[in-house]
Order: structure tokens, then sequence, then C-alpha cells
């Protein structure tokens, strides 16, 4: 598909471009493509710091929330065009309503501030959808239409690309499941289209006048059920196709409760999408062709890019869900991790948690907590071939790189955050990373997350079966890391208490 450099006629050549929603999927991949085109964006999200973690070069980067007029005009100043890429299907089952004050939140921001173009992408939908996901999705679009700023929607079918709910639910049921008890839906058709397709229509559709206030459908060159997408991507990841046994009792809704166990995809947006999947969709995109060429990724072709990119996503200073490196590099273990997290706090202050974790792994220290148990899961995995490096002599602050244990560090960043990736022989690939946050009144909250990438059905049941003993332990570390620095603060003459 071919791009343009220009900046969009009739709007000034110098307008910066705002990504809200920068920090999702989408406006992950968007803004740098949009930098790269020579568009100066402006990036925008509710958390800075995940802004942050992208590490975009010549990219402005801001806090901006959709409920926020004060953050959205802040945003918005000197924007010509908005991409608007929010929604809160992560929120719960309320997240309608949230849409709903988001958007007309943001059209009157928008207007207000003298943006030209609204960019929205919503989803493929039916005439009267009946599903909270796809019925919000559709009602977005009308109301920012209500707004003085023309609008222009692009409403696609699955995105395949890495990190895309919908492509990582499937790839982590042909991952885990050879055999699969599904739904009628695994039969319902769908237009998949490739990631850098709609991004190539995101980014060139404002460049066109005639293509304000439209309504544009996208989908790929195929219209496939969801068991053919399931069986090519199995295939092209050199796995056996799954045995697939669709039965008529098992409604979207009922399979979305079961989701979970299956896939680390978050939950909440797969599980809203997923109970739109009882409709067969397809992309009517006569107006969209009589603007652009057709998407020309078929759906074999784009899993193939998909295998491409995600070597490319890597973990620098924390852990990042699809890093490459993270996932043993292997395009059968799952994108996202399980994980569990266990909090505790503390009135010492960031410095005196931080000494306390330098300790971590050392002789006379362990893991502050059911040491005996952390022996006993060393020695196993010595005798499941794994290698140790072996009792620990290190002392002072972790620092990138070191080896110790059963550990590798990926990243020690003082008073902030340790990220250990777990050299363990088990089926599939982790780590843990421990938090500190200091609180207002100079405390610290310490938070310990354990990451787990699936690999297969064995990796299921390993991840299930040490579930609560992970827990166990890992609220008990937290809660000894806190009692130890409180313990260091005291004697140091802070007066801190766990």
């Amino acid at each position: 598909m071919s791009e343009q450099a220009t900046a969009p006629a009739g709007l000034p050549s110098d307008g910066r471009v705002l990504v809200l929603g920068a920090s999702g999927y989408i406006g992950r991949h968007l803004v740098p493509h949009l930098r790269d085109r020579g568009v100066p964006v402006r990036a925008a999200g509710r958390r800075l710091s995940a802004l942050q973690a992208e590490r975009w070069e010549n990219v402005e980067l801001v806090q901006a929330d959709a409920l926020d007029p004060d953050s959205l005009a802040r945003a918005l100043k000197g924007v010509s065009v908005a991409y608007y890429l929010v929604h809160s299907m992560a929120a719960g089952a309320d997240f309608p309503e949230q849409d709903r004050r988001a958007a007309r939140v943001f059209a009157q921001a928008a207007a207000e501030a003298g943006v030209q173009r609204i960019v929205y992408l919503g989803g493929l939908s039916p005439a009267n959808p009946d599903t909270p996901h796809l019925a919000s999705r559709v009602e977005t679009g009308e109301i920012l239409r209500q707004g003085r700023v023309p609008v222009i929607e692009v409403r696609a079918g699955i995105i395949i690309g890495p990190g895309s709910a919908a492509f990582e639910v499937m790839r982590d049921l042909v991952a885990h499941l050879p055999v699969m008890v599904t739904p009628r839906w695994v039969r319902r058709k769908s237009p998949p289209i490739a990631l850098d397709d709609i991004l190539a229509y995101l980014a060139q559709l404002p460049w066109i006048p005639a293509a304000a206030d439209g309504i544009y459908e996208a989908g790929g060159p195929e219209n496939l059920t969801y068991e053919e997408m399931m069986r090519m991507l199995a295939r092209e990841m050199g796995k056996r196709e799954p045995f697939v046994i669709p039965v008529p009792v098992l409604t979207p809704q009922l399979s979305s409760y079961w989701l979970a166990f299956v896939s680390a995809t978050p939950v909440r947006i797969a599980r809203a999408l997923i109970t739109g999947l009882k409709y067969d969709l397809s992309a009517d995109d006569r107006s969209l062709r009589a603007l652009l060429p057709p998407a020309r990724i078929d759906f074999r072709e784009a899993i193939r890019g998909v295998f491409r990119d995600e070597q490319e996503i890597h973990a620098v200073d924390r852990w990042r869900e699809g890093a490459w490196e993270l996932r043993g590099r292997r395009h059968d273990i799952s994108f996202y991790a399980k994980t569990l997290t266990r909090t505790a706090e503390t009135d010492a202050p960031p410095a005196a948690v931080w000494d306390v974790l330098g300790d971590m792994g050392t002789r006379g220290t362990g893991y502050f907590y059911l040491n005996p148990v952390w022996r006993i899961r060393k020695s196993l995995d010595a005798m499941l071939g794994g290698r140790p490096a072996g009792p620990s002599t290190r002392r002072g602050a972790p620092y990138a790189g070191e080896r110790f244990d059963i550990w590798r560090v990926l990243a020690a960043v003082p008073e902030r955050r340790l990220t250990l990736l777990s050299s363990l022989v088990a089926p599939g690939t982790g780590g843990m990373e421990v938090e500190i946050a200091e609180r207002a009144d100079g405390g610290s909250r310490v938070s310990a997350t354990i990451y787990w990438h699936v690999v297969g059905f064995r990796g299921l049941l390993y991840w299930y079966a040490l579930g609560p003993g992970h827990a166990f332990m890992l609220a008990g570390m937290t809660r000894a890391i806190a009692r130890q620095a409180a313990a260091r603060a005291a004697s140091a003459g802070q007066g801190a208490r766990a």
C-alpha cells in the first residue's frame, strides 16, 4: 500500500498529530509508524510511565485521560489530527457507560482546541449488535460524530499482529490445547486484517480531504472461519492442527469464562471480544477502495509478519509483555504472561527497601521466607538438568547481567525495580519483578510479581498446580522484605515501622 509523505490537504503543514491511547495495542504501533513518515507525533496516555517505557525517539509524550477535560486541553493544544484509540473494556461491566462519557468529553475538547480531524478505530459489527462490546464501539463513533470536528471512523476486522488480543487468544488455544471443545462460533466467518494494512489506512486517511465524515470498513482479502484461522496458525507454528469439536451448548458468553484458564491475554478485553463472535462478519470496503488500494496481506502472510515482527520486541529496564527473549525465542509460547502479584506496605523509605533487596539470594538471607522450599526447588531443578549459578556469595546492590542462584538480573533500577529472569527447567519461561513505590508519607509499597509464559498444556498444569504455593510464598516474601526494611530504617534512626 503506497504511503504519502505530505501533510493532510487543508491542514497546517506543521500541525501536530495526537495519538490518544498510545500505550494500547494499536497506539504502540501507530506512533512510530506516523513518526517514520515524518509526521510530528504527540503520544498521550493515562500513565506517562507506560509511554516512557516504549523509548520512542522524537515523540512528544503527555499524560492525558479521556475523562479529564483539563488534561485533554493540554494534550490537544496545537493538534490538527487526533487519533482516538480509547476503550474501557478492561474496566469491567460498566465499560459502555465509561466509553460514552469519554467520547463526549473528547469530542468537546477537540472542538475547543481547533482540531480539524478525529480518526477513530472501531470494529466490524452487524446492523443491530446485541453484545456490549460491539454496541459500544458503534455508539462511540456516533457520539464522536455528534461533535463539531469531522470524524473518520475505520471499522476493522480481527487485527493480526503481535499482541493483538484476538490473535493472541487464537495463538494460546492452538499452542496449549491439542483437543478443543468449542462453541459453534468457531465456524463463524470474519475478514482478518494484517496490522501493517490497518496502520497504512489509519496513517493515510486523514491526508485525504474526501475521507472526512466517512465510515470505512476494513478487512483483509479473505473471509475465514475461526477454525480455519486456527488450523492455518497451527501449520505456520509447525504444530499439529487442533482437533476441534464444536458443541451447541457452549455460547460465546459461557466460553468466555474458561478463556482465562487457557489464555493469558488480558481477561476482560478478551472476554468482551469473544462475546461478539456469534456473528458472521464481513467488510464492505467499497468506500475505502474508492480512496485507497485494498488490503493486500492474506492471513498466512500476516502470521509470518507476526513471527517476524515479534522478534523485534525487547525488554530493557523492566518486564515487557511479548519480549522475544523473555518468551524463550519461540513463537508457540504465550505472548502475554500469566501473572501473580502480592504487595506489602512499610513506613521505611525506598532506599531502605532497596538495601534489603541487595541481600536477595545471598547465603545468609536467601529469599526472606521459607528458604528450605527454595532450596528444594533448586535441587529438583538440578535433577531435571538445570544449571543454577550455585550458592551466591554476592553482596550489595544487584546489577543488570548478574547471575546468582536460579536467576539472571535483567534490570536493576535503584530504589524502584528489580527484574529477574528464571533459569528453572519447566514447561514455560518466566521471572520475578519486585517494584518499590514511594508513598505520599515517605513510606513504601513493595510489590512482587511472578510472570509465567506458558508452553503447551503441561505449562498450564504447572502454573495452576503451583499457584497456591507461589501465592503463599510471594505474600510471605513481600511482608518479610517490608519488615526488614522497617528494622533497618529504625536502626538508622528513621523510626520506620512495617
